[in-house]
C-alpha cells in the first residue's frame, strides 16, 4: 500500500507531510506553490489525506516554528529505511537543541563514530524529514554552512530563525 500525504500551508509556503502506518516519513521544504512542494517529494505512490491524525499538529508545529517560536518537534517519525549508522546519525540530530550547533565531527564523536565526519554529511543528505529532524544545526568544523537539502540560504535562515529567540 502506498504512503498518505498532506498540503501544509505554512509562513515559509506549502510543505507536503508523508506519512507511514509508524509516522512521519517525509517532509519537503516550503515552497513558493502546491505543484513544486509535490515535486520535491521523493517518495512514489502516494495518495493525499486531509484528516490523518498526525497533519493538525504538524501544521500547527511547523508554523509556529516558522514564525519564530522555539518548538520542539513531537511528531513520531518513521525511522525505518535508514541503515544502523544512517539512524543513529539522525536519532543524535534530532536531540540537537533549538539554537544550538554541533559540527560533523562532534556528531561522529557523540554517536561513537570518531573517524566518521563525512560519513555524517552523507547520513544527514539523506535526511527524509528536515527541519522537524534539524539537520540544519550541524555545521563545518570552521563554523560554516556546508551541504543542506534546501540549500545554504534555506539553512542560514532556519539557524538565524533560531538564533533571534
Amino acid at each position: 500500500m502506498g504512503k498518505l500525504y498532506t498540503v501544509m500551508e505554512t509562513p515559509w509556503g506549502y510543505s507536503v507531510a508523508v506519512w507511514s502506518d509508524a509516522g512521519l516519513w517525509e517532509i519537503g521544504f516550503p515552497k513558493n506553490d502546491v505543484e513544486t512542494a509535490l515535486a520535491d517529494i521523493q517518495t512514489s505512490n502516494i495518495t493525499e489525506t486531509t484528516d490523518h491524525p498526525l497533519a493538525g499538529p504538524l501544521v500547527q508545529q511547523m508554523k509556529s516554528y516558522l514564525k519564530g517560536f522555539p518548538i520542539i518537534f513531537d511528531i513520531p517519525i518513521d525511522w525505518s529505511g535508514y541503515t544502523p549508522f544512517q539512524a543513529a546519525v539522525l536519532r543524535y540530530t534530532n536531540e540537537i537543541g533549538y539554537g544550538k550547533v554541533e559540527t560533523y565531527g562532534e556528531v561522529a564523536r557523540n554517536i561513537q563514530r570518531p573517524k566518521a565526519s563525512r560519513a555524517v554529511g552523507g547520513a544527514l543528505h539523506i535526511n527524509r524529514t528536515p527541519i522537524v529532524v534539524p539537520c540544519h544545526r550541524v555545521i563545518g568544523s570552521n563554523g560554516s554552512l556546508t551541504g543542506f537539502g534546501g540549500g545554504l540560504d534555506m539553512k542560514a535562515a532556519l539557524l538565524l530563525l533560531e538564533k533571534n529567540q
